[in-house]
């Protein structure tokens, strides 16, 4: 399926302004460019265009809220600082399996200046000696390469994050849930109380009842 149809399949009668992401995944791209995707995708956050045999960025429309792009496996081989000039927010790039070769072709991601990650799995420039160091001195914005930092730790995976929180509200909900059952422990015990108190004072008017009523049973046979 070609780019241009796959994208208005994926709109499911949505405008492009409300989307915020868009998977594009083993589509077809005519001539190795982009198309179909335009400037009115404006709240665009997540982008993904893997294996869709393109060859060339030259009409990646202005995304400015787009903050991850996955371009992986693809023939991408320059003219990477169109990235810059048209997502200038992006803090995640997979470049993985293109046909990167050397350090000059990055070099113009310079400009990205919010880029925390960057993948080059499977790229040539993965194979220059101290291709690590070399791409970290290069580029002093990013965190993460490949998955990992300078001191070889991985990066947090943004689903593991969700889960975080998810731990978090489930344990707001369980001491909401423990304060509720307090305060009916407590309801229960003032009705209790409330019932022992009642039943104290009903003891009393039955006894009084009693007397007077042997007190008028006895002055019969005073008489």
């Amino acid at each position: 399926m070609e780019m241009k149809k796959r994208i208005n399949l994926e709109l499911r009668d949505r405008a492009p302004e409300e989307v915020t992401e868009l998977v594009l995944d083993n589509c077809l791209c005519v001539n190795g460019e982009i198309e179909g995707l335009n400037d009115t995708f404006k709240k665009l956050e997540f982008l993904s265009m893997a294996n869709v045999e393109l060859s060339s960025l030259a009409r990646l429309p202005s995304l400015n809220k787009l903050r991850k792009l996955e371009l992986s496996d693809n023939i991408i081989s320059g003219g990477l600082e169109v990235l810059a000039e048209k997502c200038p927010n992006l803090t995640y790039l997979n470049l993985s399996g293109n046909k990167i070769k050397d350090l000059s072709t990055v070099e113009a991601l310079q400009n990205l200046k919010n880029l925390k990650s960057l993948d080059l799995f499977n790229c040539e420039i993965t194979n220059l000696e101290d291709y690590r160091e070399s791409i970290f001195e290069l580029l002093q914005q990013i965190t993460y390469l490949d998955g990992f930092d300078q001191e070889d730790n991985e990066a947090p995976d943004s689903e593991e994050e969700d889960d975080e929180d998810g731990d978090e509200d489930d344990e707001e909900e369980e001491e909401d849930e423990a304060e509720e059952e307090e305060e009916e422990e407590d309801e229960d015990e003032d009705e209790d109380e409330a019932g022992s108190e009642l039943g104290e004072g009903e003891e009393e008017v039955g006894l009084s009842y009693l007397m007077k009523e042997e007190i008028q049973v006895s002055r019969p046979y005073m008489q």
